[in-house]
């Protein structure tokens, strides 16, 4: 029984992923979904308590990849501010951007493109000021590690390092960038970031 309510919510899922990504989350109904799932629209709340609740579960994968990348770079996981004189910083930097846009391009999509109405409806904008909060921190970890850097920078300056990053994921999802291509412009863009930071920090 227990491997059949799996199936079941993995059709759910499957088929709201569908609606999300062709609709949008205003435009579709729970009830539209139970239908195509061949679900009772009253059984389906066994699985998922609202709308809201199971779209949430069907972007999950991409807010987890996205909330590992933040703490990874600012977070708990902060690296030490002088790999970003490396070679090896730089291009851990575009495999990030390039697996999180292959793996997640569909989940991205309905994500920062379908989900209004949704509570996750201002992701990108909450993202962002978390992203400032924790990048402001890290600098003050930094420089008490480091006193010679300069870490006088601005919260709309750190603020624009993250609205930039949303602005390349949504540019490349919009323009269906081939893969190639798209490998040689995060190249360019995270060079360009880096070098920027570089020289505001003067390490």
């Amino acid at each position: 029984m227990q491997v059949l309510k799996e199936d079941i919510r993995d059709r759910i899922l499957a088929i709201a992923r569908q609606q999300f990504a062709q609709n949008g989350y205003s435009k579709t109904s729970m009830r539209e979904i139970a239908g195509l799932a061949g679900v009772g629209v009253g059984n389906i709340y066994n699985y998922f308590a609202n709308k809201d609740e199971l779209f949430r579960e069907v972007v999950r994968p991409v807010l987890y990849a996205l909330e590992a990348m933040l703490q990874e770079h600012h977070g708990i996981r902060g690296e030490d501010i002088m790999m970003m004189r490396s070679e090896k910083y730089l291009k851990s930097c575009i495999d990030e951007y390039v697996s999180l846009i292959n793996t997640h391009r569909g989940l991205m999509e309905i994500l920062l493109f379908r989900a209004q109405g949704s509570s996750l409806e201002h992701f990108r904008e909450n993202y962002t000021d978390r992203s400032t909060e924790l990048v402001k921190a890290w600098f003050t970890s930094m420089q008490q590690k480091h006193p010679e850097i300069n870490t006088a920078v601005s919260d709309f300056i750190i603020h624009l390092h993250t609205v930039w990053m949303f602005t390349l994921f949504e540019e490349l999802l919009m323009h269906s960038v081939p893969q190639q291509e798209m490998e040689t412009i995060l190249h360019d863009y995270i060079l360009f970031e880096i070098q920027g930071w570089r020289a505001i920090i003067q390490i």
